[in-house]
């Protein structure tokens, strides 16, 4: 589960990557409920872009924002079918999350240490999420949001050392360059193919 993590930066590799222009931004360290940039293609009118999207996917029945504090992470597992997620699994609202870093709990040595997990080449993630709209009740503002996969991390060797010794080891999915187009282009057979431990670049722990 990641509950933090750290918005990129690096204007250029979002540029060379996804010929999209990172915007300027206060959000960077971003918790459940705060902004943090994804990348989401319309199926409409095959468009890529980029924005700012509230980390907690909110879907269109939600009565208020705060809800957002339990959807950060949606198991790959189950999201066809829990109500929170299931619509925006269907209707193909795959995104990229943008980070350098992001963050989980290590207790090797019996308390818990907050590690920061990075690609081993140090080049920025774009990890494996969905996304949604939700329109604010009292002002009609339409709030774009969005949660990262999770999925079983027994066989990652940086990932299986993270969480608590009885916990099930998770792990978020960033994915290699190759397969971004894919993932933003998925049909939820395909998406959920894309879910594997093998579709994630080296980490480190930093």
């Amino acid at each position: 589960m990641c509950v933090q993590y750290l918005t990129t930066v690096n204007v250029d590799w979002v540029k060379s990557h996804f010929d999209l222009d990172l915007q300027a931004s206060n959000a960077h360290d971003v918790f459940p409920t705060y902004p943090g940039p994804i990348i989401l293609k319309s199926h409409n009118n095959q468009r890529t872009a980029i924005g700012l999207a509230r980390f907690g996917l909110l879907p269109s029945w939600a009565k208020e924002e705060t809800f957002g504090r339990k959807t950060y992470n949606a198991r790959a597992e189950t999201v066809a079918e829990k109500p929170s997620y299931k619509h925006a699994w269907k209707t193909r609202h795959y995104a990229l999350a943008l980070a350098d870093t992001f963050y989980e709990p290590c207790y090797e040595s019996g308390k818990a240490v907050r590690t920061a997990i990075k690609q081993a080449n140090q080049e920025p993630m774009a990890i494996a999420s969905i996304w949604d709209t939700w329109t604010e009740p009292e002002t009609g503002e339409l709030i774009v949001s969005f949660s990262m996969l999770t999925i079983n991390a027994d066989g990652h060797p940086v990932m299986q050392r993270m969480h608590k010794p009885e916990d099930e080891k998770r792990t978020v999915v960033p994915l290699h360059p190759e397969l971004f187009n894919a993932w933003l282009n998925a049909t939820p057979e395909e998406a959920q193919a894309l879910l594997q431990l093998n579709s994630i670049p080296e980490l480190t722990i930093v």
